[in-house]
């Protein structure tokens, strides 16, 4: 008990060798696949259109790509973490993933090329992604795992802040082929030398003896249970929601009359609001039962997406905060979720099939927005408002999410199940 006592209290210290790994898995999400596509791809949706003669939707088909690629490889990226660890399994996938974003300065009229390039940033971007990062940094922390695994997310939250300003500031100085290429550049100069030197998993990380047979019933268990369908389908569905706005909002906003730069403006802002809610909910998550924190942040969105269907910037602002906040915490809720009711032995595994459920529903709410403005001509405001229904059921999906299971069930320590003891609903 003394020593675990001791192992909670170096955690504490910010000469704890986790938070360097936290420091480097920040810059590496901060400049991976989450922020790169989604952030910036709706700032270039009208120069790539005016340039090549895209319609929206056929462009929102690459966001498409995208996803649909992360979904089919974020379980075998997930399996190759927990088999061979993070630093052979991040590096080389960003180095691709920034030579890949980099080469659509070079993209032509051929939206097949465009296509292709985008399913190639979606297979390289899994390993780029908050996925990549959490199983190393979840080995290192225990009494602070919410805060570590929020401090990660923050990445994407810092990144979602950053890159769209300094994508329309690239556009605006030099266009968007110099914008393309010089965020590509930035993914290979930023993640891959803090990836490399400072990325690895704890010294007192062991697998346990157990056969491949029986580790693999284990895991099918893992993902036939109740708490860990109801997390993939509120997933699914909340995705849906907050990628069908983000994907399009800058260009709904420009339609609405305001600058490219005031539409990047609001862009930030939602990354702002999820750099707070990445704080925020990692600070509750140690001390709350998680799946009640997520069904309210699942309902601060559903309020975001309905606000954004006022034609008004000041509804805008508040719109970006609150879905801004709402996907900050949701991105520490996943890992955290599955370590606290499945452990870490297949984290990276369980977290891999989850992002599966993620990225498969990324593709469906940019396409519905896309085939929407085709065919109307517009943003109406009833279909903004059919995005908020799904993330409707997510949040009343988490309400009946389960006590979390007995400490020796995940390999959680004795002392530690006890600290968090209050976190199990009554």
């Amino acid at each position: 008990m003394l020593r675990e006592d001791i192992e909670i209290t170096r955690e504490s210290s910010i000469f704890y060798a986790g938070w360097r790994v936290v420091g480097a898995s920040f810059l590496g999400v901060m400049t991976g696949y989450s922020v790169l596509v989604p952030y910036t791809f709706s700032l270039f949706m009208k120069p790539l259109g005016a340039t090549f003669n895209w319609k929206r939707d056929q462009i929102s088909i690459a966001f498409g790509c995208a996803a649909l690629m992360v979904a089919f490889c974020a379980p075998v990226i997930g399996h190759i973490l927990d088999r061979y660890g993070p630093k052979r399994t991040i590096v080389p996938c960003t180095i691709l993933f920034g030579v890949a974003f980099a080469s659509l300065s070079l993209s032509t009229s051929s939206l097949i090329r465009f296509y292709l390039t985008f399913l190639f940033l979606g297979l390289a971007g899994a390993g780029t992604t908050q996925l990549a990062y959490s199983r190393a940094v979840s080995t290192w922390f225990t009494a602070h795992r919410g805060l570590a695994l929020s401090l990660v997310a923050a990445g994407a939250g810092t990144g979602a802040i950053i890159m769209p300003l300094f994508a329309a500031w690239m556009m605006q100085r030099s266009g968007w082929r110099w914008a393309y290429a010089v965020l590509g550049i930035s993914v290979l100069g930023v993640s891959v030398p803090a990836t490399w030197l400072l990325v690895r998993e704890s010294g007192t990380m062991h697998p346990s003896p157990r056969s491949a047979t029986e580790s693999k019933q284990n895991l099918q268990e893992s993902i036939s249970s109740n708490p860990f369908l109801l997390l993939v389908t509120a997933i699914f569905l909340y995705s849906i929601s907050f990628n069908g706005i983000i994907s399009h909002l800058a260009a709904l906003l420009t339609d609405r009359g305001y600058s490219v730069r005031a539409s990047a403006q609001v862009i930030s802002l939602v990354g702002a609001s999820g750099l707070a809610g990445r704080l925020f909910t990692g600070h509750l998550l140690d001390r709350f039962f998680a799946p009640h924190v997520s069904t309210l942040l699942f309902l601060l969105n559903v309020a975001g997406i309905l606000l954004l269907s006022c034609n008004s910037l000041a509804a805008a602002l508040v719109s970006a905060v609150a879905i801004g906040f709402s996907a900050g915490g949701e991105s520490d809720l996943t890992p955290y979720l599955l370590s606290r009711y499945f452990g870490l032995k297949a984290l990276s595994t369980l977290y891999g099939l989850a992002w599966t459920a993620f990225a498969i529903s990324t593709a469906l709410g940019p396409l519905f927005l896309g085939k929407l403005y085709t065919a109307t001509g517009s943003y109406p405001v009833w279909g903004i408002q059919m995005l908020a229904i799904p993330s409707m059921v997510s949040a009343g999906l988490m309400a009946v999410m389960p006590s979390y299971p007995p400490a020796e069930e995940t390999g959680v320590s004795l002392s530690r199940a006890a600290e968090l003891a209050p976190q199990t609903p009554p």
